[in-house]
C-alpha cells in the first residue's frame, strides 16, 4: 500500500483535545452540558443533508468476487487448465487423423467434464461456507438514541451523521466514534479494538495525546458497560478507528497456500518431464522409425496426456472437501478448501489473548479475610496455603455481601446456571457479583433485604465505590459499604476484622497485608480491598438523608474487612491446547493489546511461556539484565513501543527465542509481526476475535477467528472460523489438517503410481514397438473409473500412529538452513523452475512436501516398473495362452493392422491379431487394477510395516477395491462392452494369478523397504520439559 493511500484513508482524530466551545462550533451543532437532554441537535433537514454528503454509518464491504468470476478462477486452476490442455490435445489429434483416432472425441469431452466437475465441487464448497458464515454475521447496533430538533428519538444507527448527538447508556453498543460531553462513571468494553481486558473508565475531562487512550471518546463497535453520558458523533462509516482497521485489512492479500504452491510445481514439474518425454519420442517416432509427421505427432501427444493423472484433481478436491465437513463436524468452519490442510502445515500459531486465550470474563480467585486465605475456585496451581472458601467465615460472608450491593452490575435474567448468565456491568464487578450470586445462598433477595439508600460511583480520583445500604445491627440500621484499590481502602480504615471481631489496626496486619497484596499481585490477578462502617443510629436514622456535596457521610474510621483478587482466566482446554501444540512442534505466540505483566502471567499458565526471560534470569542471579548473556535467554516479552524500532537483526533474535509475547500491540505491530514471521519462513496461523486483529488474520497464511466473540471484520478477513470459539478446536484442526495431508498424499502416491505402466505402455508402442497394451479409453476409465473410488476411499483413512500425529514434527520445519534459503531467494528473487528442482535434489532443506521425490521415485521408478512388468507379463502370457502369439511375434510393425501378416514363419490373421490386441488390453487392464488394489495397502505403510490391524481398518477401502473389480467385470466379461472399450471375454482366469503373484511382490518389497527406510520417516519433534498437560478442572486454572 503507497503512503499517499495510507495517508488518504488514516483517521486523524484530533477533537479529543479540543475544548467543548471548538468542537460545537466544529460541527455546528449546540449541545448544554448541564443538562444534556435538553440539547437541541441537529434539525431532521441538516441531517438529511449531511447524509446526503457524508453518506450511510456502515463500513464499506468488502470486494465481493462475482459467483460466475469465482467459478471461472476454479476453472482456471492450475490443476484444471491441465485437464483442459489435455482435453484440447485430444481433440487436435482427432482433428489430425480422424479415421485411427475415434475415442479421442470422448477422451476430450471427458477431460473437459471433469474440469468442470472438479471447478464446481470447490465453488459449491466454498459458496456453502461463505453461507454459513453471513448467517453468523452481526453488525453495528440497529438502532440508537439520537436528539434532533430538541427531542430523542430512535433511528437506525445507519443513519447517523457528524454532529449528531447520541445518547449512551450501560449495555448499548457504540455506533459511531463520539466525543463525550456529559457522562456519569462510563465504562467502555475496548477489547475488540485494543485487546484490554479491563473496561476503561471515560469521561468529559482528558489528558491522553493519543486518540486511543483519550477519556473523551467513545469508539464505533465498542461496548458501554457502565454509567451514560452524551456524545457527539466525529467519525463514521469507513472514516472511524474500525473503519481505519478495516481498510488496512483489505489491502492486505493473502499468500498461496503451502498446498496451492506444492500442486503447481508438482504440475509443471510433471508438464516439463511430459514434455521432454513426448518430444524426444516424437523424434524417435519419426526419425528412428520412419513414421509418418501425423503419426508422430499423434504419438507425442498421446505420451503427454499419457503422463497426466486426469483423476486426480478431483480427487484432492474432494478429499478436501470431506475433510472441510469432518472439520465442521469439530466446531471448525473452513472457508477456503486449501485452508483444511494449511493449518495442518502451520509452524507458528500467533494468538490473541482477550477473548481467545481467556474467558474475557473477570473471575474471582483468592479472598484473604480474618487472617486466612481461601481459594474461590478448586485448580491447579492453588498456593498450599490456601483453604477452600468458608461462608461460614463472618467477615467473609461479609464481603461477599459488599460483593452483590456495592456494585452496578446486574444479571440480565436471573435464569440458567450462574456462570453462564450475561452480566450488564463493568467486567471486574461483574466477576464479584457471579462469585457472590454462587457462593450465597439468599443471594436472590439480598437487594430486597438489604436495599441501597446512597451511592458514590467508583472513580479515578478516590479509586473507590461506596454505597450505604439499610442493614440493622445493634448500634442502627445502616452500613456503609465500600470496595477499591487496596491502599486506598486500608488508609479510611483504623479497625481490622482478624475473624471473629474488629480489632485496632496494627503493624503486623500491615505487614499481612502487604505480602497478601503482593502474592495476588504477583500472579498478575487484579486486587481490590473491602471495609465497611455500621452507622450509629443515634446520627444516621433510618431516613437520614445523603449528599454527595457537601459530603456528610464518613470516609474514616472503616473497618477493613480484606481483599479479593481477581483475573481474565485461561479459557478450559487452553493449557493443554497449547501444550499439544508445542509437542507438534508448532510455536505458540501470544501477540496482545494487553499489559506486558499480565500477558506473562497468563502465558505461564497455559504452558506458553515456561522459561526464563532475560529480566527473570537477572532477578535470580542478582545482576543487571544487560550483563545475561543472550545465548541463556529463551523467552521474551516485547511491549508495543519497541516495535516500530526494531531492526532486522533484533528481529530475528526475538524469533531465535522459543517462547515469544507481545504485548501493548496495535493492529499495525501484529501485521508487522505477521511479516517478519512469513519472512522467515514460518507458515503462520493467527487466531483472533476482535478488529485489531483484522489485518493479521488477512495477511496469515490462515487466518483464523471466532464466531460467538469475533467481530464482523476479523470474520471476513479469516479463512476459518471456530464455531464454538474453543481455542483447542485450533488443536482439532490441526491434528485433522495433518491427517488429511497424510491421506492426501497416499491418495496422490497412490494414484500417479499407475501412469507409468500407462506412460511405458505408450512408449513400447513406438520405441519397440509392439501394440499399444492399453487403449486411450481404457486409460481414461483407468483414471476416472475404479481409480477415483479407490483414491477417495483414502479420505477415511485413521492415522498410522493416532498418539504421534500430533509429536511429529511439522512438515515445513523452520531452520537455520531454511531461513538462509528464504531469506536468499527475497533479496535475489526465487529461481526458475528448473533450477529449483536441481536444487532440490542437490542441496535439500528438511520438508516434506505433498510431492516429493519420495513419492514420485516410488510412484515412476519402484512401484511404477514393477506395475509396468507385471502388466505386460500378462498383456503377452494371453496372447500365447490363447493365441500362441510370442512377444517377438507382435514386433512386426504391421501387427494389428488390416491384413493377415507372416512373422516366424507363421501366417496370423486379421482376426486373431485384433483378439491378440483386445486380450492383451484386457490383461493389461485386470492386472493394473488387481496390483493397485495391493499398492492401496502398501501406500499406508510410511511409519509402521504393511501388517496389522490398522491397514485394513478402513473399511471404504474395501468397498473401492469391489468397485474396481465391478469395472473389470463389466467392461471384460460383459460382451456388448468389449466392442465398446475393445476387450475381451474370452479370457483364462490365470490372469487373475499373476495379478494376484506381482500384488504380492509389490507387498514383499514394500516391506523390504520399510525395514530399510522406516526410522528415516520418523522425525518426532524435540521434547519440552516442564509442559502441565493434565485436563483442567475448573476455567481459572
Amino acid at each position: 500500500m503507497s503512503a499517499e493511500k495510507e495517508e488518504e484513508k488514516k483517521v486523524d482524530i484530533c477533537e479529543h483535545l479540543k475544548s467543548l466551545d471548538e468542537v460545537s462550533e466544529m460541527y455546528s451543532v449546540k449541545f448544554n452540558t448541564s443538562k444534556p437532554s435538553a440539547s437541541e441537535g441537529l434539525s431532521t433537514s441538516e441531517a438529511q443533508k449531511r447524509l446526503e454528503t457524508y453518506g450511510l454509518n456502515q463500513l464499506t464491504p468488502p470486494k465481493k468476487v462475482h459467483p460466475v468470476l469465482k467459478f471461472i478462477g476454479y476453472l482456471l486452476h492450475v490443476f484444471n487448465v491441465m485437464l483442459w490442455v489435455s482435453g484440447i490435445v485430444a481433440y487436435i489429434v482427432y482433428a489430425v487423423d480422424p479415421a485411427d483416432n475415434p475415442t479421442n472425441v470422448y477422451i476430450g469431452a471427458i477431460c473437459i467434464v471433469v474440469a468442470f466437475l472438479n471447478a464446481f465441487i470447490e465453488f459449491y464448497q466454498t459458496q456453502k461456507s461463505q453461507a454459513i458464515l453471513e448467517s453468523f454475521m452481526n453488525l453495528i447496533p440497529a438502532k440508537c438514541n439520537v436528539i434532533r430538533d430538541g427531542k430523542t428519538v430512535n433511528i437506525s444507527a445507519v443513519e447517523l451523521v457528524k454532529g449528531d448527538i447520541v445518547y449512551i447508556r450501560s449495555g448499548d453498543k457504540i455506533p459511531a466514534d463520539l466525543f463525550l460531553f456529559a457522562s456519569t462513571d462510563i465504562k467502555v468494553d475496548n477489547a475488540s479494538l485494543t485487546g484490554e481486558a479491563e473496561a476503561q473508565e471515560r469521561g468529559v475531562n482528558n489528558a491522553h495525546k493519543n486518540p486511543l487512550e483519550a477519556h473523551n471518546l467513545l469508539f464505533n463497535g465498542t461496548l458501554c458497560v457502565n454509567g451514560e453520558g452524551y456524545g457527539i458523533v466525529i467519525r463514521t462509516g469507513d472514516h472511524t478507528v474500525i473503519g481505519q482497521i478495516a481498510f488496512l485489512t483489505s489491502s492486505e492479500e493473502r499468500r498461496v497456500s503451502p498446498m496451492n504452491q506444492e500442486i503447481n510445481f508438482f504440475v509443471y514439474t510433471i508438464a516439463a518431464i511430459a514434455a521432454v518425454v513426448a518430444l524426444t519420442f516424437f523424434f524417435v517416432a519419426k526419425f528412428a522409425r520412419g513414421n509418418t509427421w501425423a503419426y508422430a505427432f499423434n504419438f507425442a501427444i498421446g505420451t503427454f496426456v499419457s503422463f497426466v493423472p486426469e483423476g486426480l484433481p478431483a480427487t484432492v478436491t474432494i478429499l478436501l472437501s470431506l475433510a472441510a465437513k469432518k472439520m465442521a463436524g469439530r466446531n471448525v468452519l473452513v472457508k477456503d478448501l486449501q485452508g483444511v490442510e494449511t493449518l495442518g502445515a502451520i509452524t507458528l500459531l500467533a494468538t490473541d489473548k482477550t477473548g481467545t486465550l481467556t474467558r474475557n470474563q473477570m473471575t474471582v480467585t483468592y479472598l484473604w479475610s480474618g487472617l486466612q486465605l481461601f481459594y474461590a475456585q478448586l485448580q491447579s496451581g492453588n498456593d498450599s496455603s490456601a483453604i477452600p472458601l468458608d461462608t461460614s467465615c463472618e467477615p467473609l460472608n461479609e464481603i461477599l455481601h459488599m460483593s452483590a450491593l456495592c456494585s452496578r452490575a446486574r444479571f440480565e435474567s436471573n435464569e440458567g446456571p450462574i456462570a453462564t448468565r450475561s452480566v450488564l456491568g463493568d467486567a471486574t464487578e461483574a466477576g464479584l457479583l457471579r462469585n457472590a450470586a454462587q457462593k450465597l445462598e439468599d443471594f436472590e433477595h439480598l437487594s430486597d433485604h438489604y436495599p441501597k439508600v446512597f451511592e458514590i460511583p467508583f472513580n479515578s480520583d478516590n479509586k473507590w465505590a461506596m454505597t450505604i445500604h439499610k442493614k440493622e445491627h445493634k448500634n442502627g440500621k445502616l452500613m456503609i459499604y465500600l470496595k477499591g484499590a487496596p491502599e486506598r481502602v486500608l488508609k479510611l480504615c483504623s479497625t481490622f476484622h482478624d475473624g471473629t471481631k474488629p480489632v485496632p489496626l496494627a503493624a503486623e496486619h500491615h505487614k499481612m497485608f502487604d505480602e497478601t497484596y503482593n502474592f495476588m499481585a504477583s500472579k498478575g490477578h487484579r486486587v481490590l480491598a473491602f471495609a465497611c462502617l455500621a452507622l450509629p443510629g443515634d446520627q444516621y436514622p433510618e431516613d437520614f438523608e445523603f449528599k454527595k456535596d457537601p459530603a456528610n457521610y464518613p470516609k474514616e474510621n472503616l473497618t477493613f474487612y480484606g481483599l479479593v483478587s481477581l483475573e481474565d482466566p485461561p479459557k478450559h482446554g487452553v493449557r493443554e491446547a497449547i501444550g499439544h501444540c508445542r509437542e507438534a512442534g508448532i510455536r505458540v505466540m501470544m501477540v496482545t493489546g494487553d499489559h506486558p505483566l499480565t500477558a506473562e502471567s497468563i502465558g505461564r499458565k497455559i504452558n506458553l511461556m515456561l522459561q526464563d526471560t532475560k529480566e527473570s534470569l537477572a532477578r535470580k542471579r542478582g545482576c543487571r539484565p544487560d550483563e545475561v548473556p543472550e545465548s541463556d535467554v529463551r523467552a521474551i516479552v516485547i511491549h508495543g513501543e519497541k516495535i516500530d524500532g526494531l531492526t532486522e537483526a533484533e528481529w530475528d533474535n526475538i524469533f531465535s527465542k522459543e517462547e515469544i509475547i507481545f504485548a501493548r500491540t496495535s493492529p499495525k505491530h501484529k501485521l508487522t509481526i505477521v511479516k517478519h514471521a512469513q519472512s522467515l519462513g514460518h507458515i503462520v496461523g493467527v487466531t483472533g476475535d476482535g478488529v485489531n486483529d483484522s489485518p493479521a488474520l488477512k495477511k496469515a497464511d490462515l487466518g483464523i477467528a471466532m464466531n460467538i466473540s469475533g467481530s464482523d471484520v476479523s470474520k471476513e478477513a479469516a479463512a476459518m472460523i471456530l464455531i464454538d470459539d474453543n481455542f483447542a478446536s485450533c488443536v482439532n484442526g490441526i491434528e485433522e489438517g495433518r491427517l488429511i495431508f497424510q491421506n492426501l498424499k497416499k491418495s496422490v502416491k497412490y494414484t500417479i503410481s499407475h501412469t507409468m505402466p500407462e506412460v511405458y505402455a505408450n512408449l513400447l508402442s513406438v520405441a519397440v514397438p509392439i501394440p499399444l497394451p492399453l487403449s486411450a479409453i481404457l486409460i481414461m476409465v483407468v483414471d476416472l473409473g475404479f481409480e477415483l473410488f479407490l483414491a477417495l476411499s483414502f479420505a477415511w483413512d485413521l492415522p498410522e500412529d493416532k498418539g504421534s500425529l500430533m509429536k511429529l514434527q511439522p512438515r515445513k520445519p523452520v531452520t537455520p538452513k531454511s531461513i538462509a534459503r528464504t531469506k536468499s531467494d527475497a533479496i535475489n528473487g526465487e529461481p526458475p523452475m528448473l533450477l529449483r528442482i536441481k536444487r532440490n535434489i542437490l542441496d535439500p532443506i528438511e520438508e516434506e512436501t505433498l510431492v516429493d521425490g519420495g513419492v514420485l521415485s516410488w510412484a515412476y521408478l519402484e512401484i511404477g516398473t514393477l506395475e509396468t512388468i507385471g502388466c505386460l507379463f500378462a498383456y503377452f502370457f494371453v496372447m500365447w495362452y490363447h493365441l500362441g502369439i510370442t512377444p517377438s511375434d507382435t514386433i512386426d510393425p504391421n501387427f494389428g493392422g488390416k491384413d493377415a501378416i507372416n512373422v516366424n514363419n507363421k501366417t496370423i490373421s486379421y482376426d486373431d491379431q485384433q483378439s491378440a490386441i483386445s486380450l492383451g488390453n484386457s490383461a493389461f487392464y485386470m492386472t493394473l487394477m488387481i496390483q493397485q488394489a495391493f499398492n492401496l495397502f502398501c501406500v499406508k505403510a510410511k511409519f509402521r510395516y504393511p501388517i496389522g490391524k490398522y491397514m485394513f481398518s478402513n473399511s471404504r477401502n474395501f468397498y473401492g477395491i469391489l468397485i474396481g473389480a465391478a469395472f473389470v467385470f463389466l467392461l471384460i466379461y460383459v460382451p456388448p462392452l468389449n466392442i465398446a472399450f475393445g476387450t475381451n471375454h474370452i479370457m483364462t482366469p490365470y490372469v487373475w494369478l499373476i495379478g494376484l503373484g506381482f500384488g504380492l511382490v509389490i507387498y514383499l518389497y514394500t516391506f523390504i523397504r520399510m525395514v530399510i527406510l522406516r526410522n528415516r520417516s520418523m522425525k518426532f519433534s524435540p521434547e519440552i520439559s516442564g509442559l502441565d498437560l493434565h485436563p483442567t478442572k475448573m476455567s481459572t486454572a
